[in-house]
């Protein structure tokens, strides 16, 4: 059985990504900046057809993924800056000191698109990359005229190639975006097994499982940034975009339960791991992953997914196992841990449940009766104005984006003073490198420079091992393809696997050109390492931003929308109207700030150990904002799946008020630095009513309290911390 799944999961996954938008993207890509040369090499004309590959290259920087209005808007812009910068840097690239000033202020200016979102800035990477490959292009006014003219025409070619695949298959995107959000969450219930497994590594499980939060929550905001922007799935107008948006809704409310099944699991494997019953507890749950990863595939392959083999009679043993247990009660296993079991096992029930329910929806005929949501989608989703009013306020050293793009200004310039001194007959590639390579943060810049240099210097290899063994022009050519697919494929998903195949690509066009291969791979390499180091000093030495500067920020985000996530979530026990999409955005709110606040973390890691601040309060103050967040979620998963009915709601009342207490407490020790230790006493429960308590009041009450003493831990931490 275990040889079968080794064999079938690497099929599987190849399957997988031949069918999603990293593929598609390298295809489109690929065909869109190759088109045009080949084209005009059938007239001669393979100068001016590379000139209309390049304006394809240079705009299909800003089509990433995201609702068709705002990619195509974003190409329409790049298209103009695109012919404005290449006949302002050709007009002028005869003065070098012209040109500095030039490369200064470019520079700068577009570095500060940062500041509009990540499509913003890459119209900003696409214009500067323009910029770089035409300073050191001198020709007379009317071919530069005519060269920017060919970049225009080059960039509305692939803007309509990109805008007609996607009039085609309007919806494949938003399948493809929600199939890889669905394998995200497949990949956190795998670590969620691993916690059921003997002799597993706690600390190693928890990292892991921080890691594979942030990326779940990365990928539900892609994929709400497509379907919620998207008008034909927003007006839900065909069966199509209302099973799309039902499915997202379904596998949000399903990550909820996921991320409620949190128990101290030493104690646990304490008291059963003689018996192995957790062992079946970890087997139903990667079942239950490899059912989300057959939906995954179905939503892209269009294909019907079904439920894991056995995993229906796994649970039904585990059902029966339980209810051994509990019949033989024994010193060993106390009571507990028993409704802690039960617990789990029903929460896995209702997991399998809501597959059962979005496995339907795939049925032509479900989807048929799929009626019109009331989600309002447009609180979902942010909007990033354009104004310069927000430039202007950040025209300031108190900027991370000011000083990042400050730092790029500065940099680039010393790039070109370098390239010059060293007259490389592909100098610019010193300058591409600080491009590529600088970012906002100095974790990010190492981490990018770590893999460009990497995939440089084995993408070199591999080049020259291809072209000293290959001789055939056809076989070359095809390989170039293949090469050139890989590249564009991997530059969103794996950046050094993208260099890997982007630099032979390079090498072998080269080869096409005449040109000495063995020189030229030499100097890539050699200019890869130069602009590496630029870059990599530049972001230590000149007006760094650390990660710690924002850590202040991220940890009072995550405490105030905690307590936000417990007082939506008390609402659906204390108020019979309780506002279900206030709920939602509630949810929706801790779960990105968390993300943001581990990826801080994670990042902090990769800075010198001096700028490594809190790093063990850090590491607690997550853990326990981890824990409060699991435990708020299942205290909602208590009225909204099981629909508990508690008589003892005012008895726990008092508890529900002093939690949102200490949470604002420790917000406020946090933002102004409280000196002196607080005295918040925690409320314990009473219970004045005379008749016995009733098992739902019995966990309702309990999970009142668990909560309340993880935010007294919280509060307690954040009286030690002085940001």
């Amino acid at each position: 059985m275990l040889a079968l799944y080794m064999l079938h999961r690497p099929i599987r996954d190849t399957q997988d990504f031949l069918l999603s938008n990293y593929f598609a993207e390298g295809l489109r890509i690929t065909f869109g900046v190759l088109c045009p040369s080949l084209i005009m090499a059938q007239f001669g004309m393979l100068q001016y057809g590379m000139t209309l590959s390049l304006g394809a290259l240079c705009v299909s920087i800003v089509d990433s993924p995201g609702p068709i209005q705002h990619r195509r808007n974003a190409m329409f812009v790049t298209t103009a800056l695109l012919f404005l910068v290449t006949i302002i840097v050709g007009l002028t690239n005869k003065s070098a000191i012209f040109t500095g000033i030039l490369i200064v202020a470019f520079s700068f200016i577009f570095s500060m698109l940062f500041l509009y979102g990540n499509r913003a800035a890459s119209i900003g990477t696409s214009v500067l990359l323009i910029m770089i490959l035409s300073i050191d292009d001198v020709r007379p006014w009317q071919e530069v005229i005519f060269y920017s003219i060919l970049v225009f025409i080059g960039s509305i070619w692939y803007t309509a190639l990109s805008y007609i695949i996607y009039r085609l298959r309007p919806y494949r995107l938003a399948q493809q975006t929600l199939s890889d959000s669905i394998h995200e969450v497949a990949d956190f219930l795998r670590a969620k097994a691993k916690f059921y497994s003997q002799n597993t590594n706690y600390e190693k499980n928890y990292a892991a499982l921080l890691q594979l939060q942030v990326d779940v929550s990365q990928k539900q905001d892609e994929v709400r940034e497509v379907l919620f922007k998207t008008r034909e799935i927003v007006r839900e107008s065909t069966p199509q975009g209302r099973f799309l948006l039902i499915v997202f809704t379904d596998m949000v409310d399903l990550f909820e339960q996921v991320m409620s099944t949190y128990y101290n699991y030493k104690q646990l494997h304490e008291q059963f791991d003689e018996i192995g019953i957790l062992n079946h507890y970890e087997d139903a749950i990667n079942k239950i992953a490899d059912s989300l990863d057959d939906i995954a595939f179905a939503l892209k392959s269009g294909g019907v997914p079904t439920l894991a083999e056995n995993l229906e009679k796994d649970l039904e043993n585990l059902r029966n196992e339980i209810s051994e247990l509990e019949q033989h009660k024994s010193k060993t296993y106390n009571t507990l841990g028993l409704i802690a079991l039960r617990n789990i096992e029903v929460n896995i029930e209702n997991i399998v449940s809501r597959i059962k329910t979005i496995n339907r929806y795939f049925n032509k005929k479900e989807q048929r009766k799929i009626k019109k949501g009331d989600i309002d989608v447009g609180k979902f989703v942010t909007s990033q104005e354009i104004n310069t009013k927000i430039l202007v306020n950040n025209l300031t050293f108190n900027s991370s984006t000011f000083r990042h793009s400050l730092r790029v200004a500065i940099v680039i310039l010393i790039g070109f003073l370098v390239a010059r001194s060293l007259d490389f007959a592909h100098s610019y590639w010193i300058l591409l490198t600080i491009l590529v390579i600088s970012k906002p943060g100095f974790s990010l810049t190492k981490e990018r420079n770590y893999h460009r240099i990497i995939g440089t210097v084995a993408g070199a290899f591999l080049g020259m091992a291809v072209l000293h063994y290959v001789n055939d022009k056809h076989t070359l050519f095809g390989i170039l393809i293949v090469f050139m697919v890989a590249g564009y494929s991997f530059q969103r998903k794996n950046y050094v696997v993208s260099v890997l195949f982007m630099t032979p690509y390079i090498l072998i066009m080269f080869d096409f050109l005449g040109m000495g291969v063995m020189s030229i791979a030499k100097e890539r390499i050699y200019d890869t390492l130069i602009g590496s180091g630029i870059a990599l000093l530049a972001s230590y030495s000149l007006f760094p931003n650390w990660e710690h500067e924002k850590l202040k920020e991220a940890m009072l985000d995550v405490i105030k929308s905690n307590k936000n996530y417990f007082i939506e979530v008390t609402k659906l026990y204390f108020n019979e109207n309780a506002d279900n999409t206030a709920y939602k955005l509630a949810r929706k709110d801790i779960y990105v700030k968390t993300s943001n606040l581990a990826s801080l973390f994670q990042r902090m890691f990769s800075e010198p150990k001096s700028k490594q601040l809190y790093m063990k309060e850090l590491h607690q103050f997550t853990v326990l904002n981890h824990l409060l967040t699991s435990y708020v979620a299942s205290l909602s998963l208590y009225i909204k799946e099981h629909h508990f009915v508690c008589a003892t709601l005012k008895d726990v009342k008092p508890i529900a008020d002093n939690t949102s207490y200490l949470l604002e407490n420790a917000a406020e020790n946090l933002d102004k630095n409280n000196d002196g230790l607080s005295n918040v006493p925690l409320i314990r429960f009473k219970n004045d009513n005379e008749l016995a308590l009733s098992h739902a009041d019995m966990v309702v009450s309990e999970q009142f309290d668990l909560i309340q003493k993880v935010s007294y831990d919280i509060f307690k931490l954040t009286e030690k911390i002085k940001i």
